[in-house]
């Protein structure tokens, strides 16, 4: 039986735009922004920032370089934001409010950072003003934990602080790779489709 439900982030709960993410790295300054960012699993500087192992203020450093000028936090926030496709699906955000209100326990297991991060603990996550946190039990972000999907120690971390057994857990993600290393580890799993809608397959599950 499913008492526990993890999700991705982008792509999964908000629309991920690689190719808004891109032009918006450009402005900036990062002209080969298609070769430095990535759909799933970042590398370089931008994987350093995502496993919690450079501050903000030294990756802003690091791309300020790579951009030929210094930049501002508003500026490398306003980039990393062009991976936000459009508004937070409402309907997403209600089926979250009704899974909690069914008993059921709710996370968030994501590749992210704290730029992503900030935009999704304010009162702009959402129509309604609330932020992300609003609507789970607890985030699980890689830059706090230390450690990124697919490697299996972000799940068992996960489901050690949570207390939950993986097969009383279904994890929902756009990433094949993500999706096999949690069922290794005994998680049911969901393979859902890049910005696609979940909420009936997730129904099928429960």
């Amino acid at each position: 039986m499913i008492r526990n439900i993890a999700f991705d982030f982008g792509g999964v709960l908000f629309d991920l735009d690689y190719e808004g993410a891109i032009e918006t790295f450009k402005k900036i300054g990062l002209a080969d922004a298609e070769q430095r960012l990535d759909r799933y699993h970042q590398r370089g500087v931008f994987e350093l920032l995502e496993s919690g192992c450079i501050t903000p203020d030294a990756f802003r450093e690091e791309l300020g370089k790579m951009c030929g000028r210094a930049l501002t936090h508003d500026e490398v926030m306003s980039a990393w934001l062009g991976y936000v496709g459009a508004p937070v699906d409402e309907a997403k955000l209600a089926m979250l409010d009704a899974l909690r209100a069914e008993g059921y326990r709710t996370f968030l297991l994501s590749n992210t950072n704290p730029f992503v991060q900030a935009w999704a603990e304010s009162p702009q996550f959402s129509k309604a003003g609330r932020p992300l946190s609003d609507y789970l039990e607890k985030c699980y972000c890689s830059y706090e934990v230390g450690i990124m999907k697919p490697d299996p120690a972000i799940f068992e971390y996960m489901l050690k602080d949570a207390a939950i057994a993986p097969t009383e857990t279904l994890f929902l993600d756009d990433s094949p790779a993500n999706i096999a290393a949690a069922s290794d580890l005994g998680i049911q799993t969901l393979l859902v489709e890049k910005n696609g809608d979940w909420r009936a397959a997730v129904r099928q599950r429960l």
